[in-house]
């Protein structure tokens, strides 16, 4: 069944406002932005750069679109439309209306009555279905990199921590590093690939570093220097805990300063969560004299620990400074209006109201620090005209 041109038209006008929006996303996706200024090579390499050339057509495919939709729009609002409007319209809306490309023929490959240049066309339809094609491609480069890169990189970065780890031990133990190494070496390696390369990397490669390093920590350790290892690295994962505790307590009465007094988007949260418990069952395994169940427990619970713990100083400081700002505005108004005092212009009728408008502004609740600022600021630019002006 043959669909109504204005149903069709429908169906594009929504479609456009669709792809507009994904595109800006996509154009605006991170994993996009490192493609795009990352030097790629292997499977990646080839993979981008079909991307790259179908968002090339997915842009040009939305400005055709377009442009036809708004023609579209033309036919079918004429007053009263003839036949030949009504045709113009459901040709543009249903027919072969979208002209892709145009291309000469080689004068030795024409007929005596055959045509210089040659169109190729589609319906709107058809160039809404490539665009969906074109769209599916770039997404699934983008999509399978940025799955690659977010789970691969933490790994690469756990592993490189295990290794440092280990070798500093060994170095303290005085025991060979040619294991450690060669993990290195591949760990570089696997680095660099993931980097430049994400949708051919080989995770098997990484788990083969990880087996270096384990084989090397095998290798050096003994139970008693893992034991006091250990225990040295429990007793600063506690001084840590403190920290948090601390930190967690700043961070909580910043918020509650913070509280009401400025829009709550304004406000850093602060960070849910106890990582108490978790370390409470390292402490049990370490009782039990599970020494070599508690090591990657461990490093995984104190980097959980300090990057809340930079969470919640960030936080604190962030809602400390919400205040300290208002403050500081509070303080350049005052200072503003003692001069404005001082020159005889407390009461100057353009001054005043911008002057109370300021006054206002830092002390509603909750504060706009933005528009107070501007508030200060047009009070500050006027008083400075105006005893520019009288000063002449």
């Amino acid at each position: 069944m043959t669909a109504r041109p204005e149903d069709e038209l429908l169906r594009l006008e929504t479609a456009v406002a669709a792809i507009a929006a994904n595109l800006v996303d996509l154009d605006d996706n991170p994993a996009r932005k490192e493609l795009d200024r990352s030097r790629l090579s292997g499977r990646t390499a080839a993979a981008w750069a079909d991307a790259t050339e179908a968002l090339t057509e997915l842009w040009d495919g939305y400005r055709l679109l377009t442009e036809t939709i708004a023609r579209a729009r033309e036919l079918r609002d004429v007053r009263r439309p003839g036949d030949a409007e009504r045709a113009r319209f459901r040709h543009k809306v249903l027919g072969a209306s979208i002209t892709l490309s145009t291309t000469t023929v080689p004068l030795a490959q024409r007929g005596l009555l055959g045509p210089g240049r040659v169109s190729a066309t589609c319906t709107p339809g058809e160039l809404l279905a490539a665009m969906e094609a074109a769209f599916a491609t770039a997404v699934g480069v983008v999509t399978g990199a940025s799955e690659a890169w977010d789970r691969l990189l933490p790994a690469a970065a756990q592993a490189a921590s295990a290794l440092e780890t280990v070798r500093e031990l060994t170095r303290r133990s005085g025991g060979s590093t040619a294991t450690l190494d060669e993990a290195d070496r591949r760990l570089r390696q696997f680095t660099a690939a993931l980097a430049s390369d994400p949708l051919g990397v080989q995770e098997r490669d990484l788990a083969a570093v990880r087996t270096l390093i384990q084989r090397a920590d095998a290798e050096r350790t003994s139970a008693g220097e893992l034991r006091e290892t250990l225990t040295q690295r429990l007793a600063d994962a506690h001084r840590l805990a403190a920290e948090l505790a601390a930190a967690t307590e700043q961070a909580h009465a910043a918020a509650d300063n913070a509280a009401d007094r400025f829009p709550p988007h304004e406000i850093a949260a602060v960070p849910a969560g106890d990582l108490r418990p978790d370390l409470a069952a390292i402490d049990a395994l370490a009782a039990a004299g599970h020494w070599s169940l508690i090591s990657p427990r461990l490093a995984d619970w104190t980097r959980r620990a300090r990057l809340r713990l930079t969470q919640l100083r960030d936080g604190a400081a962030r809602n400390a400074g919400l205040l300290a700002t208002r403050n500081e505005l509070r303080g350049r108004l005052d200072a503003y209006q003692a001069k404005a005092l001082r020159r005889g212009l407390a009461e100057h009728t353009e001054l005043a109201p911008l002057a109370a408008a300021a006054r206002e502004a830092l002390s509603v609740a909750p504060c706009e620090l933005t528009a107070a600022s501007r508030a200060v600021a047009a009070y500050q630019d006027a008083l400075t005209a105006t005893i520019a002006r009288t000063s002449r």
